[in-house]
């Protein structure tokens, strides 16, 4: 028996606060990334892994509030918990090799192809590992073009908003990585959710796992907490938020600091007072002819 899918059981609720859970993170992680390109190298690896915990954090928080208005009739939706925690990791991890690739290597060229896949495939591999983690009388079944269509807009997106992000523009630059990242997220999870069939089984039994109140709202907190602290390092941090000064001279290589330009000087006497003027000797030397000497 066919079942009847309804991912927006809540209305617009769920949709939009999920995609500003996941701008949030997005916009967390981009700016921890951005931060990477102006400090020393020994500071890199932790600016990288706090932009990774925050992205991660932020697109699984996004797939889980997106889930709690899909409903199944006929059927109650339970999840599994370790499964769930493990599409938690897993984002995490996989978001974070794409950004360390970036981080080292530059938004451009091969780096950037490569970290923006990875990054793409982390959030493809969250979301259908979420999605396996679902307890239900019945069977799930994808269409499998859909599928590759969700795959290849989560990883166009990510790579967007990795090159965004490393341009090292200021503050609006991030923002609108961040709304791109917001956006291959939900583009990627709706586009996944419309390949979903599910065939009921019609047992009655009820399945096992806990409802999605039950765990997803507990679960919530940790992520939820991570980045608000992460949100709180971000903000006391001004060259995070602010970006490179005006007027910085900025070596855009990964890692070499942004250096202040020189401040300019005013004379009021103009340039023509500042010209050196050859020294008298010197200029009746270069005027006096040369006498032939008679031998």
């Amino acid at each position: 028996m066919q079942g009847t899918v309804d991912g927006f059981s809540y209305g617009l609720v769920t949709p939009l606060v999920a995609y500003l859970m996941a701008c949030l993170g997005g916009a967390l992680g981009l700016r921890c990334t951005t931060r990477t390109m102006r400090v020393a190298r020994s500071w890199r690896p932790g600016w990288l892994a706090l932009g990774s915990a925050a992205i991660g954090s932020g697109i699984w928080t996004m797939h889980f509030i997106a889930m709690m208005g899909f409903t199944i009739e006929g059927t109650p939706i339970r999840y599994d918990m370790a499964m769930t925690f493990a599409s938690l990791a897993v984002a995490i991890v996989m978001v974070g090799i794409g950004i360390f690739i970036v981080g080292y290597r530059g938004a451009r060229g091969a780096a950037l192809f490569t970290g923006g896949t990875i990054t793409g495939l982390g959030i493809a591999s969250m979301h259908y590992l979420g999605m396996a983690g679902m307890r239900l009388d019945g069977e799930l079944r994808y269409n499998t073009l859909t599928v590759g269509a969700s795959v290849v807009i989560a990883m166009a997106a990510a790579t967007a908003a990795l090159w965004a992000a490393g341009q090292v523009r200021g503050f609006l630059w991030s923002v609108g990585a961040s709304l791109v990242m917001g956006l291959a997220v939900s583009g990627m999870h709706y586009t996944g959710m419309a390949a979903l069939r599910v065939h009921l089984h019609g047992t009655a039994e009820p399945a096992s796992g806990e409802s999605a109140a039950a765990l997803i709202a507990p679960m919530m907190i940790g992520p939820l907490a991570f980045l608000v602290l992460a949100g709180i390092v971000v903000i006391f941090d001004p060259l995070t938020v602010m970006g490179e000064p005006a007027g910085a001279q900025t070596d855009h290589r990964p890692g070499v600091p942004a250096r202040p330009a020189r401040p300019a000087v005013h004379d009021p006497a103009g340039p023509a007072a500042r010209r050196p003027w050859p020294h008298p000797r010197r200029h009746l030397a270069r005027r006096r002819p040369r006498v032939p000497q008679n031998r």
